[in-house]
């Protein structure tokens, strides 16, 4: 036996979308249900677990051999599921290295997330049975009692025979469905190095990250007494009946002279400018009732695993375009960041309880909250966190594929780039907090929106206006950024016209020490570490503009699978994050024996043995890959008994 491709069909009380399967599979009433597989491509058996039927012995002993590679379309629920069936206990699990995921493999060459969707588009001749959703909802969830069911609370084989024998062909054809993908891919192959770090991802979510479960509880109880004071508060200021309704309070804002289309963060913070100080009163109650944050310590509550440890946070090759990492459950990467100079006095109020003492020093409660989720990731008892991450790698990433001299020598000489960009901007020095201060900001600015093509549009998305700027600053700002980078520019069309190139002919192009090709309907794009980007079905279509763009068929934004338009700045965009997203990858194999419990964007988070020394992990970090040659980057870090944004 080479290859086993597995599929299975489980029941638990627990929500999976919401815990992680990690915590599934900790239930008390967790079984595995159907279980059909595959030896080396031979027809698909399936054993019907429910139905009293066993696994066979060779089977079960495969799941423990590592010369035995396991498939399955989103492996690690498979993964999960059959280390608890084997009897390990909460935080060991099946070794990841003998497991291949087809779900990666569709994601490294840009197919869909979903068995469903890789099947479509691939046009696979046995695809996804369409029924499986109401056939999992029968009988992998809890049902409610009635009248007609007998007050049962689960469905089972017995009470729908017609509907298990559904469920039993559903099953076996997720095994034929995942086995005819792996067929259609076989000539691209993933490579044993994406592998690599596929497991090293496992790693990283079987290891989870300890949660401050006090806090946690204590923030939920602080923000319902938070958002009940709130709520009666504003009642009897506008005497609505529901003041958090945008409809009611919209109405009431217009009675009361001030008419807005939204009551999004932007807009409430425009009114408050010239609101009275009665309705600059009901704003910011306003704007503190729609602080979210509670939603994060709720998350952080469902999915905790009864060691104390979230897990399964991490989706690998979650950002198909780039090969990023995705959030999952607690989604660690839109974390609200923190800025309150006294973090640990807050955090031991509120750890406390004590909702009078974080109201009368820190004012807005839900703002505190917001502002402490960071800090409910601890590390286990006797050890701390050592947060290191890359200092602005995407801008260090295209100043070296562009060959901007000036701004390699700015990293080389470890000198501050918001600065220097003012500098070359204007043409004038400039020093943080020093001569011509003032600049820095239309640097930063700058360079936060301007390097993938972005104009006027970009700098007001990053906030230009609401940091001071004027309206008529911002197009000249647009110029003189291209100015001070004509590499940069330059290299944007390169790549535009190479992409365009490799699809119009048929051929392989070339630039800045990438190359592009079309063959078999796909596009790729191999970037300097060898791996390859991939874009299905291009050819050249017409932009919004009436201009000719380079189309592709892909997730849009409405999460639809559907044909976008890109252009220069737009690969350039996703080749830089692809290679910054390689650099990050390279760093966690140098630090794999380190214990990696977190990651967030360009930022890694080390449980960490009290001597091991943060300047020696941020030394490692720092390595350039030997694929990057004169590629300047540093990694800076801190040690924490809490996580936080330094």
């Amino acid at each position: 036996m080479k290859n086993l491709s597995i599929d299975i069909e489980t029941y638990s009380d627990q929500p999976l979308p919401k815990t992680g399967v990690y915590r599934y599979v900790e239930s008390p009433v967790f079984e595995i249900l159907l279980f059909s597989y595959s030896v080396d491509g031979a027809p698909v058996q399936l054993v019907d677990l429910a139905c009293g039927e066993k696994i066979p012995e060779e089977i079960i002993a495969a799941l423990t051999d590592d010369s035995v590679l396991k498939w399955a379309f989103n492996a690690t629920f498979e993964r999960i599921c059959l280390s608890r069936y084997l009897g390990l206990p909460t935080g060991e699990y099946l070794e990841p290295d003998s497991w291949r995921c087809s779900m990666v493999w569709a994601a490294t060459m840009g197919l869909p997330l979903s068995l469903e969707g890789v099947g479509a588009v691939l046009g696979l001749e046995k695809q996804k049975l369409t029924e499986g959703k109401d056939l999992i909802k029968y009988f992998c969830q809890p049902c409610a009692p009635t009248k007609t069911n007998g007050q049962r609370t689960r469905n089972l084989p017995a009470h729908a025979p017609e509907k298990w024998l559904a469920f039993r062909k559903y099953n076996i054809r997720d095994v034929e469905t995942e086995m005819a993908i792996q067929a259609r891919l076989a000539k691209y192959p993933v490579p044993e190095s994406t592998w690599e770090e596929y497991h090293i991802d496992q790693e990283i979510n079987d290891r989870g990250v300890a949660l401050d479960m006090e806090l946690v509880k204590q923030a939920i109880l602080l923000d319902a007494r938070s958002r009940s004071e709130l709520t009666q508060a504003m009642k009897e200021l506008t005497s609505l009946e529901n003041p958090n309704s945008v409809q009611q309070m919209k109405l009431w804002l217009a009675d009361n002279g001030l008419e807005t289309d939204t009551l999004g963060k932007k807009a409430v913070a425009e009114m408050l400018k010239s609101a009275t100080p009665e309705m600059r009163r009901v704003l910011t109650l306003r704007q503190q009732l729609a602080k979210s944050s509670v939603k994060k310590y709720q998350a952080m509550e469902t999915a905790v695993c009864s060691d104390g440890r979230a897990r399964g946070m991490f989706q690998f090759y979650g950002a198909s375009r780039t090969g990023r990492w995705a959030g999952r459950i607690i989604q660690m990467q839109n974390l609200p960041q923190n800025h309150l100079t006294n973090l640990a006095d807050a955090r031991g109020l509120v750890r406390d309880g004590d909702f009078d003492a974080v109201e009368m020093f820190f004012d807005d409660v839900p703002d505190t909250l917001s502002q402490l989720i960071r800090t409910a990731f601890v590390p286990r008892d006797g050890a701390k966190l050592i947060v290191a991450d890359f200092s602005a790698i995407e801008a260090r990433v295209i100043a070296w594929l562009a060959g901007e001299d000036w701004r390699q020598k700015v990293f080389a000489d470890g000198k501050d780039i918001y600065c220097a960009s003012a500098s070359q901007m204007f043409g004038v020095p400039v020093e943080k907090h020093g001569v011509n201060g003032h600049l820095r900001q239309k640097g930063k600015i700058a360079e936060l929106a301007l390097g993938y093509g972005g104009s006027v549009g970009a700098l007001k998305a990053m906030g230009a206006l609401e940091m001071g700027l004027q309206e008529e600053e911002l197009q000249p700002l647009v110029q003189a950024w291209r100015d001070a980078n004509p590499r940069i520019v330059q290299f944007w069309w390169a790549v535009d016209e190479a992409v365009k190139n490799a699809v119009i002919f048929k051929e392989r192009t070339r630039t800045h020490g990438i190359s592009f090709e079309c063959r078999s309907g796909m596009l790729f794009i191999t970037l300097p570490s060898g791996r390859k980007l991939a874009y299905v079905k291009p050819k050249i279509g017409t932009n919004k503009f009436g201009g000719d763009c380079v189309t592709y068929e892909g997730t849009g934004s409405t999460k639809k699978w559907e044909r976008l338009d890109s252009y220069g700045p737009k690969f350039v965009e996703n080749i830089v994050q692809a290679i910054a997203r390689d650099i990050l990858c390279y760093a966690m194999k140098t630090l794999r024996c380190c214990s990696i419990v977190m990651h967030i964007h360009d930022e890694v988070v080390i449980e960490a043995d009290p001597r091991m020394s943060m300047e020696a992990v941020c030394d490692q970090m720092g390595r350039t890959p030997p694929w990057a040659k004169g590629l300047q980057l540093r990694a800076d870090g801190y040690e924490t008994e809490f996580y936080r944004k330094d």
